[in-house]
């Protein structure tokens, strides 16, 4: 079988990227990603070495210390990820990393990091219009941790987002820009064309029951929430709970669009940024609940409720579904692509 030379709309072209070092800019947004995540280790290294500072006295973080080292220990690896990724991004060896071993790390970062960039800004917002105060029933409550905190952690979180977010989609449009080029119009079924469709159509199936929840819970309904949670409930919790409908909306969206060819005139970067960010946001922070969950302690009235773990459960799934469809686009397109070629 022989190649022709000539690549048709959904055949681009493949070049391998040539490298001339960082630049200023990817050098600042390096060291911006880096410094933004020294609030947020130091914290954590200090409450696992036992340190109480930004911890109230009567927090319920205090009642399980071991839970709680291992929960700061976990958290210090996942942001000492995002250094790393901030160098492989910006350093020769990072052209030469298997394209699946960057993808799924920046994936978890990009699912961990987009809701807490879109949710925290609408949050403050909600507080200066005076909705975030928690309902009587849980107004007796101690903080689990000074309100100070969540300004500072929330804040590097923000910085560590748009950084890394922007040293990313540099990195892509380097070695991968020919894989999105062209219209939604002009992508061909493929030969999983057919399988695409499938997993689209469950993905779209499954999602119906986390998103009723997620709608229910954010319109001010209780059903299916534990006691503890129906007592902390205020604005900043119903802003969480719509952002998740947007989360879900925008995983289904992307991957209805790839799937079937709908929104033909797009440019095809948009759906696969939808279900990108979409399914990290569902499936990443539904795997974070259901494992907080785990680590509930003994007050019942805190336990997520089978409901709530059901649905942390099945957004996952939604996830999972979605990216694993982008997967094999990707894969599907690097294929017709044909082997790279050195550029001068």
């Amino acid at each position: 079988m022989t190649q022709t030379s000539t690549a048709g709309p959904d055949t681009p072209s493949q070049s391998e990227p040539s490298w001339g070092g960082p630049g200023r800019a990817r050098r600042a947004l390096r060291t911006v990603t880096v410094v933004s995540c020294v609030p947020y280790l130091s914290l954590k290294i200090a409450w696992v070495a036992g340190s109480r500072i930004g911890i109230p006295e009567g927090s319920s973080l205090l009642d399980h210390r071991v839970g709680m080292a291992v929960a700061n220990g976990l958290s210090v690896l996942l942001d000492s990820a995002v250094i790393v990724l901030a160098l492989l991004l910006t350093r020769p060896w990072g052209l030469r990393v298997p394209a699946w071993l960057l993808a799924f790390p920046m994936w978890v970062a990009t699912g961990l990091l987009t809701p807490i960039m879109t949710g925290y800004p609408m949050q403050l917002l909600v507080r200066l219009l005076g909705g975030a105060e928690p309902e009587a029933a849980g107004a007796g409550r101690e903080p689990f941790l000074d309100e100070w905190v969540f300004g500072v952690v929330y804040t590097g979180f923000i910085v560590q987002g748009l950084a890394l977010g922007t040293l990313f989609v540099l990195y892509a449009r380097d070695r991968w820009a020919h894989l999105w080029r062209g219209r939604v119009r002009e992508l061909s079924a493929g030969p999983v064309g057919a399988a695409q469709r499938a997993t689209a159509v469950a993905a779209a199936v499954l999602t119906l029951f986390p998103l009723t929840t997620h709608l229910v819970w954010a319109c001010g309904g209780t059903a299916g929430l534990s006691a503890g949670r129906i007592a902390d409930r205020s604005g900043d919790f119903r802003v969480l709970e719509a952002m998740y409908v947007v989360y879900l909306l925008c995983t289904v969206a992307g991957a209805w669009m790839l799937a079937f060819r709908r929104g033909r005139d797009l440019p095809v970067a948009v759906p696969l940024a939808l279900g990108w960010a979409g399914s990290g946001a569902v499936a990443c922070w539904g795997g974070w609940m259901s494992l907080a969950g785990l680590g509930g302690g003994d007050d019942v009235a805190d336990r997520p409720t089978g409901l709530m773990n059901l649905t942390y459960s099945v957004q996952m799934i939604v996830g999972v579904l979605v990216v694993t469809l982008g997967a094999y686009f990707f894969a599907e397109r690097s294929a017709a692509a044909g082997p790279p070629r050195r550029t001068a």
